[in-house]
């Protein structure tokens, strides 16, 4: 096979940000009808309390270079090798504790059993809510064995394979799964990219990049010199300085692309 397929992940393949909203609905659900609070209230306060939480941590410059955002941390352990995630691990159950009394507070609960009850809730949730895009798996099984397919993608060992756990669907179809944690540098490094042409043996002229995130997936495939694909499902504004080779809105239009034959 001389052409290669790198795929991102999260947004692309598994719906990650549909899946934190239904861990968000149900938690807060859970959390209107046990301590009186609006969920929706509640959600939007905790949202913007993980966000100030997460950004204060000295880990933070650590999370930006492998790539693991403020909800990601609110489900994840984080117990992977390396002093990165070490001082992670160190902290985690801190800030989801107190992104959750936050929230409540704001909200005028402050017993901290409820933020305990809530913050272990909201990992139990979104274990129960792996969401997929419809055509995934359509895409995929076309592709299967007539391109090297690898998954590329950014955020902790622990968590990705978490993810790959609870959807066993995925991991079969790739050739190489290639997590930012264990290399040690996230995408938009090129050296990642290069990591992936090293370990899949293609080369850059036959391989694309197919991600829904212009600042990772599609500036690191253009810094490495790979061909870009923007999967753009929602009709979101390019990114400025940010421009893909290709734009699509749907994985099925690969196929328009690249020649399988």
């Amino acid at each position: 096979m001389d052409k290669a397929l790198f795929f991102d992940l999260d947004d692309t393949i598994l719906w990650d940000a549909k899946s934190i909203e239904l861990a968000f609905k149900n938690t807060c659900a859970y959390a209107e009808n046990t301590y009186g609070t609006d969920a929706k209230e509640l959600e939007t306060a905790v949202r913007a309390a993980a966000k100030e939480r997460y950004s204060s941590y000295d880990t933070f410059a650590f999370t930006q270079m492998i790539g693991i955002n403020p909800f990601e941390g609110l489900w994840g352990s984080f117990q992977d090798p390396g002093e990165g995630f070490e001082r992670m691990a160190a902290i985690i159950e801190e800030y989801q504790f107190h992104t959750w009394h936050d929230g409540l507070k704001q909200l005028g609960v402050e017993e901290k059993t409820a933020a305990e009850e809530l913050a272990a809730l909201f990992i139990t949730e979104r274990k129960k809510s792996p969401v997929l895009f419809d055509e995934a798996f359509d895409v995929l099984d076309q592709l299967k064995g007539k391109v090297t397919l690898v998954l590329l993608t950014n955020g902790s060992p622990q968590l990705q394979n978490t993810k790959l756990t609870i959807t066993p669907e995925i991991a079969p179809y790739f050739d190489h799964v290639i997590i930012s944690g264990e290399f040690g540098k996230g995408k938009p490094d090129p050296a990642i990219f290069e990591h992936a042409l090293k370990v899949s043996g293609a080369s850059k002229e036959s391989t694309w990049m197919i991600g829904d995130n212009p600042k990772t997936d599609i500036l690191g495939a253009n810094r490495a010199g790979i061909t870009s694909i923007w999967l753009n499902r929602f009709e979101k504004e390019p990114h400025p300085g940010i421009e893909a080779d290709h734009e699509i809105q749907d994985l099925h239009q690969i196929f328009n692309l690249i020649d399988l034959s």
